[in-house]
C-alpha cells in the first residue's frame, strides 16, 4: 500500500500525507510513520537556477540547500513531459554542478603573477591592489597605443543577462572601444559563406523532420551536442519517432546520434564532404532527377542561361560536374569514391534515395565546417536540396543545421564601440604577432583596410580560449610567453584554467548559485523558448566578486561609475532587462510573478517552422537579402573576391561551391610521414572545456583516441594501450580505444581537455590530452577561421 501511494502521489505529497495523517487522526500508514514525519521537517528548501555554460543551450537546475550549502542539484519539473511541452531538463554536466561549485580548481582570491608569464605562479593581493592594476593598465595602454591595441577575448562561459562578458564590454566601451572579432570558433565557415548563397542563414524546425520522407544530415550530433531534455537532441528523437523518416548520418564517426537509433550510417574521410556532394549531383543530373523548374525560378548559376552576364562560359554548377568546366573532370561516383572513400554503390544508391524521396530533409552539423575548406563545404552540402527543389516546403531545409526559436532577451547594454576595425576571430594571435601587417585583402580585416595596432593587452573573462581552445597550443604558449608583445593579460574566472597561467592579474568571478541573474533559452535550444530565473543560494565561499561588481569598480577607478551603473545596482540592471524583454515578449508574467515561480515557457514563438517558405511561394515579394534576391548558385561577390584577395598557396575562394583538396588531408604528400588524419569532437563529458577539471565526469567519460582495429593492428596496438599522438606541431599521450565506431585511416579525440604541457625524455608531450596541441594556426580562405578539423598525425605506442 506504501509503496503504491508513494509510486502514485510522489515522494514529496506521500511524506507530507503520511506526516498529516499521524498528526491530525493518530494513526500511521507503514511502521515508519515517525520517520516519515522527521523527514518531512528535514526536505531542504531550493531555489532556482540555471546552466548557462555555452553547449548552445540553457537548462534550469533546482539546487537545495542545507546549511548554507548546495548539497543536492535537480533540474526542471515545471513543464509536461511530452514531445510538445518539454521540461527543460539538464544534462548530466549541467546537474554536475554541486562539484563544479565545490571544486577545490575554484578561484578564491584576487592574485598578481610573479613568475614567468605562463608558469601559473601567483601571490594573493587585494582586491584594491588588483582593480587599481587593470584599471592602470587599461589607461595606459589605451593612451600609449590606441584602443586598437585594446583585445576582448573569444569567450562563451558567461551566458546570463547581466553578470556576464556584456559588464566588460560596458567598461570597455565606456573606454573608447576595443578591437572586435568577427566569427565564431564553432561557425565561423558556414556563417561566413551561406550569406552568398542565401542572403543569410535559412532553416527549419527540427520538427519538420517528422513531415519528410528521408532525412539525410552531414556530422549532426546531436544527441551529444544538445543534449538537454528540452533541445535538439530530444526533439530529433521526438521527429523521428513521429514521422518514421528514414534517417541517414555521414559521419567518420558512429556518433551516439547514430546509435540513438538512425537507419543507416555513411562513413566518409573528413574534409571530403563536397566531392561526395558533387558525385550525388552528377547522379541527380544524369537520371533526371533534378528539379529543373525550381533552378530556373529561384536560382542563379546552375546552367548557363541563368549565370549572370559577366560570368566566364563554363563557370555554371551545371557545366563543373558534368566535366565541362576548367578543370574537365566529371564528378562521377568513381571519382569521388577514391576521395571520400565512400564505396561508389552506396554513393548512387544515396543519391537515388535522395532523388526519388520526397520530402527531402538535408542539414548538417558544425563539424564538417569546421576545415580548411569549410566554406566550399557547407555551400556544396546545401546543393542538395537546392538542386531536388526541397527547399520552402513541409518536410525540408536549406542545408544548415536545424533552426532554433530563441527570445529576444534584452542584456545589459553595452554602449557603442567606436573602434571600427574588426578582426577574423580566429587571428588574435596573428594581430599580437604582426596587426600592423594585417589588410582586408590579406587577412579579412573588415572596417578598416589595415590594422594601425599590434595588440597589447588582453581582458579574457569566462572563456579558456587563450590557450586551450585556440589552435597550436605549443605555438600559442610562446607568444603569450612573451611581455614584449603582449604586454597585460587580465584573466577573470571561476577555475584556475589553462588560461588562467597566462593572467598578470587574476579575478576571481563568481558562479551562478552565487549572485542573482537571468537566463534566456540559448542559441541551439531548437524550439524550446524560455527564460530561466537564477537565484542566489549561497554566499561566494571566499574572496570573489560578479563581473559586474569588478566591472563597476574598475569603472569607478577611471571616474566613470556613473555612466557605468546608470544608477541603478546589479538586481535593478536584472528586472530593467526583464521588463525590457517583455515588451518584447508579451506573454510573459509580470517581474515579481517571473521571480517566484521560476522557469517561464514560450510555447509557438516561432510561427513559421520553414526555412524560405514565404521567398518559395512568392519571390519577387519576398527576395532573399543576395544582391540577385535569388538563390546564388554562382556568386559574383565571390568570384570577386577571389580575383582580388591574396590567398597563400593552395587556399581557394571560387564562384560555385566546389571540393577543394587542402592541407593536411588525405593526399597530402605529407601523409607518408603522418597517415591519419585526426579530428576532434564534442562527447558527453565537457562543453567546450567546461567541466572538464570533474572527477565524476572525467571517470564516466573518460579522453581516449579512437581508432580502427584495422590501423591499431598495423600499429601493434591493443585496446587501452597508451600511445603517444603526434604530428610537427606537437604530442599527446593518451589510451587508446579500438573500435568499428571510427573508419579506417581517422583518428578522433575528445575536444576541450585541459593543455598540461610536460617534459618527457627532453620533449614537451601535452598528458592533458589537448586536441589543440595537433591543430594549426593557418586558417581558412574566405572566413579566416578555424580549421581544427584538419589535421595529419601519426600514432604509436608509448
Amino acid at each position: 500500500m506504501s509503496d503504491f501511494l508513494s509510486s502514485t502521489l510522489g515522494r514529496r505529497n506521500f511524506l507530507r500525507l503520511s506526516a498529516y495523517a499521524s498528526a491530525t487522526f493518530g494513526f500511521s500508514l507503514s511502521p515508519i510513520s515517525h520517520a516519515v514525519a522527521q523527514a518531512v521537517k528535514e526536505i531542504e528548501p531550493f531555489v532556482w537556477n540555471a546552466c548557462v555554460i555555452n553547449c548552445g543551450q540553457r537548462c534550469s537546475q533546482r539546487c537545495f540547500l542545507k546549511d548554507g550549502q548546495v548539497i543536492r542539484v535537480e533540474t526542471d519539473n515545471t513543464a509536461g513531459d511530452s514531445c510538445d511541452h518539454r521540461q527543460i531538463r539538464a544534462c548530466l554536466r549541467g546537474r554536475s554542478l554541486r562539484q563544479r561549485l565545490y571544486s577545490p580548481d575554484r578561484l578564491k582570491y584576487p592574485m598578481k603573477r610573479v613568475g614567468e608569464r605562463g608558469e601559473g605562479k601567483f601571490e594573493r593581493i587585494t582586491w584594491d591592489e588588483a582593480i587599481k592594476t587593470v584599471a592602470q593598465n587599461l589607461k595606459n595602454t589605451v593612451e600609449k597605443y590606441g584602443n586598437e591595441s585594446l583585445y576582448w577575448q573569444y569567450c562563451s562561459g558567461q551566458q546570463s543577462l547581466v553578470n556576464s562578458r556584456r559588464a566588460w564590454w560596458r567598461l570597455l566601451n565606456l573606454m573608447g572601444g576595443y578591437l572586435k572579432y568577427y566569427g565564431s570558433y564553432s561557425t565561423a565557415q558556414i556563417g561566413a559563406a551561406f550569406p552568398y548563397t542565401y542572403g543569410a542563414r535559412p532553416a527549419s524546425d527540427v520538427g519538420e523532420i517528422a513531415n519528410a520522407k528521408l532525412y539525410v544530415t552531414f556530422g549532426g550530433n546531436s544527441a551529444v551536442t544538445r543534449g538537454s531534455g528540452g533541445g535538439k537532441g530530444y526533439q530529433l528523437e521526438c521527429a523521428l519517432e513521429r514521422g518514421k523518416p528514414k534517417s541517414i548520418m555521414i559521419d567518420p564517426m558512429y556518433n551516439d546520434t547514430v546509435a540513438a537509433g538512425m537507419d543507416q550510417w555513411i562513413p566518409i574521410r573528413p574534409g571530403t564532404d563536397a566531392a561526395l556532394v558533387e558525385a550525388i549531383a552528377y547522379e541527380l543530373i544524369n537520371n533526371g532527377w533534378v528539379d529543373q523548374d525550381f533552378l530556373d525560378k529561384y536560382c542563379i548559376g546552375y546552367d548557363e542561361k541563368t549565370l549572370p552576364a559577366d560570368a566566364k562560359k563554363g563557370s555554371d554548377y551545371k557545366s563543373h560536374i558534368l566535366g565541362k568546366g576548367p578543370d574537365g573532370i566529371a564528378k562521377t561516383p568513381e571519382w569521388a569514391s577514391k576521395i571520400t572513400g565512400i564505396p561508389v554503390n552506396t554513393i548512387k544508391s544515396l543519391a537515388k534515395e535522395m532523388g526519388t524521396t520526397k520530402p527531402c530533409f538535408v542539414s548538417q552539423g558544425w563539424g564538417p565546417q569546421r576545415q580548411a575548406n569549410g566554406e566550399q563545404t557547407s555551400r556544396a552540402i546545401a546543393m542538395l536540396p537546392i538542386l531536388l527543389g526541397q527547399i520552402g516546403l513541409s518536410g525540408t531545409n536549406c542545408g544548415d543545421a536545424e533552426a532554433n526559436y530563441t527570445l529576444p532577451a534584452v542584456y545589459l547594454p553595452t554602449g557603442k564601440n567606436p573602434v571600427k576595425a574588426t578582426i577574423p576571430v580566429f587571428m588574435w594571435t596573428d594581430a599580437i604577432v604582426r596587426g600592423k601587417d594585417m589588410t582586408d585583402l590579406t587577412d579579412g580585416m573588415r572596417g578598416v583596410k589595415k590594422l594601425d595596432h599590434n595588440i597589447k593587452m588582453i581582458v579574457n573573462s569566462g572563456g579558456n580560449t587563450m590557450i586551450n581552445q585556440h589552435a597550436d597550443s605549443n605555438a600559442t604558449d610562446k607568444i603569450l610567453k612573451d611581455t614584449s608583445k603582449c604586454e597585460f593579460i587580465v584573466v577573470c574566472d571561476n577555475m584556475m584554467t589553462p588560461s588562467c597561467r597566462y593572467a598578470d592579474i587574476l579575478l576571481p568571478d563568481v558562479m551562478g548559485p552565487e549572485t542573482n541573474d537571468i537566463a534566456c533559452g540559448g542559441s541551439s535550444n531548437g524550439a524550446t523558448s524560455s527564460i530561466l530565473p537564477m537565484h542566489k543560494a549561497v554566499e561566494p565561499q571566499w574572496d570573489q566578486k560578479t563581473s559586474y561588481e569588478i566591472c563597476r569598480l574598475i569603472a569607478k577607478e577611471l571616474g566613470k561609475e556613473e555612466e557605468f551603473t546608470e544608477g541603478r545596482t546589479q538586481d535593478q540592471w536584472l528586472e530593467w532587462c526583464y521588463n525590457e524583454t517583455r515588451k518584447k515578449v508579451p506573454q510573459l508574467p509580470e517581474w515579481e510573478v517571473f521571480w517566484k515561480e521560476g522557469p517561464q515557457q514560450v510555447y509557438d514563438w516561432k510561427k513559421n517552422t520553414v526555412g524560405l517558405s514565404a521567398f518559395r511561394k512568392d519571390p519577387q515579394a519576398n527576395p532573399l537579402k543576395t544582391p540577385s534576391g535569388k538563390i546564388e548558385i554562382y556568386s559574383d561577390r565571390l568570384n570577386k573576391i577571389a580575383e582580388t584577395w591574396k590567398l597563400p598557396e593552395g587556399d581557394v575562394i571560387s564562384a560555385i561551391p566546389k571540393y577543394c583538396a587542402t592541407w593536411e588531408q588525405a593526399g597530402d604528400p605529407l601523409t607518408k610521414k603522418y597517415p591519419l588524419q585526426c579530428y576532434g569532437f564534442h562527447h558527453h563529458g565537457r562543453i567546450h572545456s567546461t567541466f572538464h577539471n570533474l572527477p565524476w565526469l572525467r571517470e564516466q567519460h573518460p579522453d581516449v583516441l579512437f581508432m580502427n582495429p584495422l590501423d591499431a593492428q598495423a600499429r601493434g596496438l591493443k585496446n587501452g594501450d597508451m600511445v603517444l599522438v603526434f604530428n610537427d606541431r606537437g604530442t599527446l599521450e593518451m589510451p587508446v580505444k579500438v573500435t568499428s565506431r571510427i573508419m579506417p585511416g581517422v583518428v578522433t579525440l575528445p575536444q576541450g581537455a585541459w593543455y598540461t604541457p610536460k617534459q618527457v625524455g627532453g620533449k614537451s608531450v601535452d598528458v592533458g590530452r589537448n586536441i589543440n596541441t595537433l591543430t594549426s594556426l593557418r586558417p581558412s580562405p574566405l572566413a579566416k577561421g578555424n580549421p581544427q578539423h584538419t589535421n595529419l598525425v601519426e600514432v604509436r605506442k608509448a
